[in-house]
């Protein structure tokens, strides 16, 4: 054995020994959200008058704390150690990290749901308590995303427990077989288009996820089968929990509970799509020949390394390892140097892509340099496209001639250095 075989096999073992996750107890900010909720709508019911900004604690968390300490801690993009890999899949410590959110979770829509069943509650703080709890409940959608993709059963009945107060139980079965089939592609309802606006892709992902989900589950009951209305149906599953989730609560807060109930899960639900709607804008896998796309790489979704936001979401914004390698576990995900940026993170992303305007000046750009200006490569909306070609023709030759420019000097550098 000579000695860099030697050496590279002590850093090995060394590695494998002595590596620790630097943000081991830091994942904990996650289940730490609806404990912060729970504390939050705790206070405001014992001084409801004195407290009363404390009803929008959700909103604030969602779209100013947490972006604004996102930008100020900045990014991360190391990794762990391939040797450290599967050590990391295999400590039941993170699996407990996620599943903690569940139990905080129901117990702060039942506060919530309570105190805005209440008569002497104004309707103002009703609309706060609504998006608070629907905050919290849109970010358990993440949590139900992380257990949804393991193999054991367990782990998907939480998922359905954790998807149950927004009624969006159908995601663990479109999410699965669905996006991460058609992912990047025109065909896919939660890949957004270039000039397509969130409130254009909203009601297109939620129609087509929904009817995406019957489908895929309505198939695959009938390879073994059976009919839709079978006890197997995973999606009457999902319904029924709502549905039981829903029932108790308005019998034990009153028929006043439901509008709250309606509200929250709707906004819970808006705050899963908004994601969807940033991780895969413009992006489009090449279609081959033979009417095949081409394999998911890094390069068909959008990345962010910004620290606070993947603490909250389990890295969900390194997006390409997660589908390159879905059934990966969140403290596994890797950064990759050639995945398309995001300017800022996840959280700091939501209120631009509410506003197209402002989205279009910080995204479309970027889309196109991505491609280097070759507009035949972005999943455009079709409705726009021949506007979208016009608008884009001079920025896009402007790129095309910078990479190409770019590329000449490379070449000439590398064919001086050989």
């Amino acid at each position: 054995m000579n000695a860099k075989t030697r050496d590279d096999l002590l850093t090995t073992t060394d590695s494998k020994t002595s590596w620790k996750d630097p943000k081991r107890y830091l994942w904990l900010l996650s289940p730490a959200l609806p404990v912060i909720g729970l504390a939050a709508l705790g206070a405001y019911a014992v001084a409801p008058k004195r407290l009363r900004a404390l009803a929008w604690t959700g909103p604030v968390l969602v779209h100013a704390v947490i972006p604004a300490i996102d930008r100020l801690v900045g990014e991360d993009k190391s990794n762990p150690p391939s040797s450290a890999v599967q050590q990391l899949e295999n400590d039941k410590y993170y699996s407990r990290v996620v599943k903690a959110f569940i139990p905080t979770q129901y117990a702060v829509t039942f506060l919530g749901a309570w105190l805005a069943s209440r008569k002497s509650t104004p309707v103002s703080d009703r609309i706060g308590l609504t998006v608070t709890v629907g905050a919290i409940n849109g970010i358990a959608i993440n949590t139900a995303h992380e257990l949804g993709h393991k193999h054991d059963k367990t782990d998907r009945l939480l998922a359905m427990l954790a998807l149950a107060p927004t009624g969006y139980t159908h995601f663990a079965v479109e999410h699965n077989f669905g996006h991460h089939k058609r992912v990047a592609t025109p065909e896919d309802p939660a890949s957004s288009r270039l000039g397509e606006s969130f409130w254009k892709f909203l009601p297109r992902t939620v129609i087509g996820g929904f009817k995406s989900a019957v489908k895929i589950e309505t198939e695959r009951l009938e390879r073994k089968g059976k009919s839709f209305w079978s006890l197997e149906n995973e999606l009457l599953q999902g319904w029924a929990m709502s549905a039981g989730f829903f029932g108790l609560t308005t019998a034990i807060c009153g028929p006043r509970a439901i509008p709250f109930l309606i509200g929250q899960g709707a906004y819970g639900a808006s705050l899963l799509e908004v994601i969807n709607y940033v991780e895969h804008y413009g992006l489009k896998r090449e279609k081959l020949p033979n009417g095949k796309y081409v394999r998911t790489a890094p390069e068909h979704s959008w990345n962010s390394n910004h620290v606070v936001t993947n603490l909250f979401l389990y890295q969900l914004q390194r997006h390409s390892d997660h589908h390159a390698h879905p059934s990966r576990s969140f403290q596994a995900l890797r950064h990759f140097e050639n995945a398309p940026q995001l300017p800022s993170g996840y959280a700091s992303m939501l209120l631009p892509a509410y506003i197209p305007s402002l989205w279009y000046k910080l995204m479309d750009e970027r889309v196109i340099q991505h491609y280097k200006g070759d507009l035949s490569k972005i999943n455009m909306d079709p409705e726009r496209h021949q506007e979208l070609l016009a608008k884009y023709d001079s920025c896009a030759k402007s790129i095309a001639d910078k990479a190409t420019d770019n590329q000449e000097t490379t070449n000439q550098v590398e064919s001086i250095a050989a």
